[in-house]
């Protein structure tokens, strides 16, 4: 078990499988040393925990759990890609939509159970740039979807 696998496993975190693609797309993509992966939502065991926009149906500590689900789906993605999450020398970068109500403005707020949930993760790997943005809408009404890029180490 990799050490990132061990730190999520004393908060009580187990990867699964990765899901079949809904559409035309892989989940991850390498490229040299990076890693790229597909926009992944909130779902448990195939079923979105939560819908709808953060502001009106949900809570921002809604999404925030959200968002940290969405990391976990994530990271399980990188742990098929990659074999290994020890791979992973960094989180460079996390590009984050949040299904808003109208007027809500504190999607960086919601985000942060995704990054809180890497730094958790792999330490100061984890740390990484990102973007957090409103959308008006996002697929299947899920109140959040973000995307990674990892460094990776190529030699093991």
């Amino acid at each position: 078990m990799s050490v990132a696998e061990e730190r999520l496993a004393a908060a009580g975190i187990v990867l699964g499988e990765v899901p079949p693609a809904v559409a035309n797309y892989v989940p991850a993509k390498q490229t040299g040393n990076l890693v790229y992966t597909s926009g992944n939502d909130c779902r448990v065991n195939g079923v979105l925990m939560y819908t709808g926009k953060v502001g009106a149906e949900l809570t921002i500590q809604q999404g925030y759990e959200a968002a940290r689900q969405v990391a976990i789906n994530l990271l399980t993605v990188l742990k098929a890609e990659l074999g290994d999450l020890d791979r992973v020398k960094q989180v460079v970068k996390m590009l984050a939509f949040v299904n808003s109500a109208p007027g809500f403005v504190e999607q960086p707020f919601v985000i942060n159970g995704a990054s809180d949930l890497l730094v958790e993760a792999f330490g100061d790997a984890g740390k990484h740039a990102r973007s957090a943005l409103s959308a008006n809408e996002l697929p299947f009404n899920t109140p959040v979807e973000i995307e990674l890029i990892v460094e990776v180490d190529r030699e093991r």
